[in-house]
């Protein structure tokens, strides 16, 4: 059953991926990535990229050959009724999941370093307010906010690189690989798993993109510009702020935008990076709610998903305040334990997906080859 109608255009679903890709890894990823790379940090954002990209090719592989535009239907399809039902409802409970981090990320961020006289429940509230907002509007209509959106995100991202080449040395960059190749392909991880494993959730929204044969390039675009995008964001923080600094720093790459002093006048305008991660990760968010909520109404077989939109936001609202005790959990929880328990969704589900339904000789177009099956 389709609760979803609507569709949107490959270069809309473009934008949509870059927008989830910048969301939380724009401030989180620097710190994460330094922690375990040091000064190859940018290697190991490089590295990640690649192997995000290699991830993307297997989802779109994947969510060409679902037989049905619901990804639910999909997985009782392939999986069989029951196993498929298990499955999927574990699939919304990661969406939440995830839609929660984003919920309590904002929170943190806007409480500790815009608004730290504001109570963090009430960030939480209007934030939540928001998102539900976009999603009950459905997807055309926050993907087209999205379009409106993202060349404002792109302008401010290169004003503040402008203003911050000044300050490179990129002697903060070497040695290279002093300590050999583990610590960077450890550096990798939490950039594999933050965001790239985490963009299984478009295949909710990957049968609605209504060109099929541009999918797959849509798809790698938003991937590798969204993936561009980061590494300079890491090259930028490890080359002013340094090593240590970056990851001593929750978010390095605002305590970044800090430096910034043209002529003594143009100073103090990290309100701009706080901006444009805020736009990020509320299209992030919208999509990790939006999948939640038409997941679970195709799950139940509902009419509408927009009914189940405010009781998900009141338990997200409260479920973000007890995910993780504090910050410095959550940033550590994200480096370490995210990337392999992301794995199981975005890598090992695609891969049985995929699996099964080439043996089953399902085609591109999400219908059964012809002699495969039929009589």
């Amino acid at each position: 059953m389709e609760v979803e109608q609507g569709k949107i255009a490959p270069r809309q679903f473009t934008i949509l991926v870059i927008m989830f890709i910048i969301g939380s890894s724009i401030l989180l990823v620097p710190a994460a990535l330094g922690a375990q790379a040091k000064q190859d940090a940018w290697i190991s954002a490089i590295l990640g990229v690649a192997v995000g990209l290699g991830i993307i090719v297997l989802l779109a592989a994947a969510g060409s050959r679902l037989p049905s535009a619901s990804l639910t239907e999909s997985l009782k399809g392939l999986l069989g009724k029951w196993l498929g039902t298990v499955v999927a409802i574990f699939f919304v409970i990661h969406a939440f999941l995830l839609s929660v981090f984003m919920l309590r990320y904002i929170g943190d961020f806007m409480a500790t370093q815009i608004m730290p006289e504001t109570p963090v429940e009430a960030i939480h509230i209007v934030f939540i307010i928001l998102v539900i907002m976009a999603a009950k509007h459905g997807l055309e209509t926050f993907t087209r906010s999205a379009e409106i959106f993202l060349p404002w995100v792109l302008i401010f991202l290169f004003i503040l690189t402008l203003f911050v080449l000044p300050q490179m040395k990129l002697d903060n960059l070497l040695p290279i690989m002093h300590n050999g190749f583990a610590p960077v392909l450890k550096g990798s991880l939490p950039l594999i798993g933050i965001p790239y494993l985490e963009l299984v959730l478009l295949l909710m929204v990957y049968p609605h993109v209504d060109d099929p044969s541009k999918r797959t390039r849509a798809f790698l675009l938003g991937g590798t510009i969204g993936g561009i995008l980061i590494i300079l964001i890491t090259v930028l923080t490890l080359s002013v702020l340094g090593p240590y600094l970056t990851v001593r720093n929750i978010y390095p790459s605002f305590a970044l935008t800090k430096k910034i002093n043209i002529g003594s006048f143009l100073q103090r305008i990290e309100a701009l990076l706080a901006i444009t991660w805020f736009l990020t990760i509320y299209f992030k968010t919208t999509v990790t709610f939006y999948v939640t909520a038409v997941g679970i109404a195709q799950i139940f077989k509902l009419k509408r998903y927009q009914s189940v939109l405010a009781p998900l936001g009141f338990l997200a609202a409260i479920y973000a305040l007890i995910v993780y005790p504090d910050i410095v959990y959550g940033i550590r929880f994200a480096g370490t334990i995210w990337t392999p328990y992301a794995a199981v969704f975005g890598l090992l589900l695609p891969l049985v997906l995929l699996g099964i339904a080439m043996l089953r000789k399902i085609g591109g177009s999400g219908r059964r080859k012809k002699g495969a099956g039929s009589r």
